[in-house]
């Protein structure tokens, strides 16, 4: 696919986080892509489109902005924010994230997204964020938590 193309499905992927259609979010990927951030580490196929999913009707007050959308025949990235009260503690989260992708036949095949855990945990967990969060055992049990809860929503959702 041409740059173009590419560019054009990164823009339209996160305009559909800005409008809450975890579909069209889900239909960007291609079959067997994979999707890693520091959360969700290794999800593949329909997981991915499961965690937006999930992630978006979960959400409440979420905002979405994204910037720097680049791509060329093969390979993208994208700068976003989002911005959202943590359910837990109902903290405002400002999470600054950098996304890549790989593409194939006009869909993601790869999307990795970078953020520090670490600065997601103060925010959302205050002072023992602060003063824990770059923990191996505390970064682990907020995975372990999203991840069980991915599998657990995709359960009740009959996803599979």
């Amino acid at each position: 696919m041409s740059a173009e193309t590419n560019k054009a499905l990164i823009e339209n992927f996160y305009t559909a986080f800005q409008n809450k259609d975890g579909q069209t979010m889900a239909d960007s990927y291609a079959e067997g892509a994979t999707f890693h951030d520091p959360v969700f580490e290794n999800l593949k196929g329909v997981e991915i489109g499961a965690m937006w999913k999930m992630l978006l009707e979960r959400s409440t007050d979420l905002k979405i902005e994204f910037s720097d959308v680049q791509a060329d025949e093969s390979t993208g990235s994208a700068r976003w924010v989002a911005t959202y009260p943590f359910s837990k503690t109902g903290r405002t989260i400002v999470n600054r994230i950098q996304a890549k992708f790989v593409f194939e036949n006009g869909k993601i095949k790869d999307h990795k997204d970078s953020f520090s855990l670490w600065k997601w945990a103060r925010m959302a967990l205050g002072a023992s964020g602060l003063f824990l969060g770059w923990s191996g055992a505390v970064q682990g049990k907020i995975r372990k938590e999203a991840q069980g809860g991915l599998k657990l929503w995709m359960k009740r959702k009959r996803i599979q």
